[in-house]
């Protein structure tokens, strides 16, 4: 059987995917040129460096919603970002996308995140001249930090879906859209799952009109929402107008309900604190700053490396380093 080649997927592409998709061949290009890979497309590279770097993982330990859970079942930022490029996925495919970029850039959306979800997000933000927003660390990761310094290389349509996946201006590409969906949609729902099994939230809380316009469960608002953006989008992403005023209205109660005033939060009063501290201590210790964030400092400023590594910090670490930096030891007696 003779091999499949890059070119081949290529024009695989062409053949299948809608005129209005990204096509890898007419991608914009990588900050830096390279050889082209005998057998992926542009796009699946993207996505394979993506789930091989250090950032990527680390997200298995970062928080989406509930600090510190106790419990198997509770999303992590890395489960969060695994649902959203199925959702993602799987909308892009029924509308003859491009699959790979649409994954590549659903996997990479939150890499810049914060230790303890918006709650660290929110302290970075107050601590930073300048503010600081995830969905740009996110970029910044992708582009600088990860490969010690030299960043992933990634293509520009990944890079735009990334930093457009929340907030501002929609991306360039149709896929890039999908995900910014894909995102609210797995957050509410998934969230919302959490909520329920904590005892936060009842299915009973939810009010009915969202119950019969949505489902009366994760998995059937979930379908419901999908098949709303597949029906309603072709070269226009949206979400068919019968079905999205009840998915804002469900975003709505989840603000009210969990996000903003729920007992799930009673602890993130403390991140602030633990953050700014940890924030404050590299400030006036940048020599106690791992070497690699020597050339950051540098270039672009004691704050920005500081910014950078506390970002980077899961929330274990961020708890130990606290710990280790503010918490007094015993004194150790040693009998002789």
């Amino acid at each position: 059987m003779a091999l499949q080649t890059v070119r081949h997927w290529e024009e695989v592409e062409h053949q299948i995917l809608a005129p209005y998709a990204a096509f890898a061949d007419e991608s914009r290009g990588r900050e830096r040129s390279e050889q082209p890979s005998p057998y992926r497309t542009a796009y699946q590279r993207d996505r394979d460096r993506v789930l091989h770097c250090k950032s990527f993982r680390r997200l298995k330990h970062k928080t989406q919603v509930f600090l510190a859970p106790e419990g198997d079942h509770y999303r992590t930022r890395l489960t969060h970002t695994l649902e959203v490029a199925q959702i993602a996925r799987t909308i892009a495919r029924a509308l003859r996308l491009n699959e790979d970029l649409t994954e590549a850039i659903a996997l990479a959306h939150d890499l810049g995140h914060t230790p303890f979800g918006h709650a660290g997000e929110r302290c970075l933000n107050r601590c930073m001249e300048g503010g600081f927003r995830h969905y740009e660390q996110s970029v910044r990761v992708v582009e600088r930090l990860e490969n010690t310094g030299r960043g992933l290389n990634l293509t520009w349509e990944v890079r735009d879906g990334i930093l457009h996946h929340t907030k501002g201006e929609e991306a360039a590409t149709l896929e890039g859209q999908i995900v910014r969906w894909a995102d609210k949609i797995a957050y509410v729902n998934h969230d919302m799952d959490d909520a329920i099994r904590a005892d936060v939230l009842r299915e009973d809380d939810i009010p009915l009109e969202l119950h019969m316009h949505l489902g009366d469960s994760t998995t059937a608002r979930i379908d419901t929402m999908v098949s709303a953006m597949i029906c309603a989008s072709g070269d226009k992403i949206t979400m068919d107008p019968s079905v999205e005023p009840y998915f804002q209205e469900l975003h709505t109660f989840m603000y009210d309900y969990l996000y903003l005033n729920s007992r799930a939060k009673t602890e993130e009063s403390k991140v602030d604190g633990m953050i700014s501290a940890i924030f404050a201590h590299y400030m006036n210790n940048p020599d106690q700053l791992p070497e690699e964030y020597a050339l950051i400092r540098e270039q672009d400023g004691t704050a920005r490396a500081v910014c950078d590594y506390v970002a980077g910090m899961t929330d274990n670490f961020a708890l130990e380093m606290y710990h280790e930096l503010y918490i007094p030891r015993g004194w150790a007696m040693v009998l002789r």
